[in-house]
């Protein structure tokens, strides 16, 4: 196995939800899994590595970490792991697979995949996939809508395929986000829907603040843009310097 879950710390939970957020469309996982955890006051107790990971650390609050970490919750019993950095697509399988390995032989009642999808019109709706037909009802009946036909890609993807041949309870959310930037709006949507499924309070609103920032730095942006287009095409419209 090219990857690899350590645990730094004792494992002292019953039947968690494992949660997990990987980079994507909007870093949506990403985002919603860190701020989940800073919400919840949750503590590290593991890190995932790979020879074939970028060779890089994350730095938080002056402290080195690795950029693809466990996180846990007795309160709360939950399990959150999650990525700050692109995974090779050489390891996805091994990854997908160790995950799952992981969560069966936790017991861990359900793994739950927090992501993003293209945008197709106004950002309204968390779209879902689940890898038992009662855990699609049950999603559904919480508002979110499911995919009938697609793909899904990546680690929640392969991990997702994987628990429908085993069996296993899986569920993949994903808000729709913009592809070119990071998208907190997104992340708050699946956060909100996830207090739902597994009835743990979690406050959004920081993220929609956050996402209201940048909203209208990119707005800005888009209208400087738009400015320096017009004054090109005037300076162009006013023909050749020779001729």
């Amino acid at each position: 196995m090219s990857v690899t879950i350590v645990e730094t710390e004792k494992y002292d939970l019953k039947s968690p939800y494992l949660i997990e957020g990987f980079p994507g469309i909007g870093l949506v996982g990403t985002i919603s899994a860190n701020y989940m955890v800073e919400k919840l006051g949750m503590e590290p107790f593991g890190y995932i590595t790979s020879e074939k990971f970028s060779p890089i650390a994350s730095v938080h609050n002056y402290m080195p970490l690795h950029p693809a970490r466990m996180y846990k919750s007795k309160k709360h019993n939950l399990v959150v792991l999650f990525s700050e950095l692109i995974i090779p697509m050489n390891t996805i399988y091994s990854l997908s697979s160790e995950i799952f390995n992981w969560a069966k032989k936790h017991k861990c009642r359900q793994i739950v995949s927090l992501g993003g999808i293209n945008m197709k019109g106004e950002q309204d709706e968390v779209f879902g996939i689940a890898s038992l037909p009662e855990l699609s009802r049950m999603i559904e009946k919480k508002g979110v809508k499911l995919i009938r036909e697609g793909v899904t890609t990546g680690v929640s993807g392969v991990l997702l395929a994987e628990c429908a041949t085993r069996n296993f309870p899986a569920i993949s959310l994903l808000a729709e986000a913009h592809a070119e930037f990071m998208d907190p709006k997104g992340a708050a949507m699946v956060l909100d829907m996830l207090s739902k499924i597994i009835n743990v309070k979690i406050d959004t609103h920081e993220l929609l603040s956050q996402s209201k920032e940048i909203e209208g730095k990119v707005k800005q942006m888009l209208d400087q843009a738009k400015d320096v287009h017009e004054e090109y095409k005037k300076a162009t419209g006013l023909g050749p310097m020779y001729g």
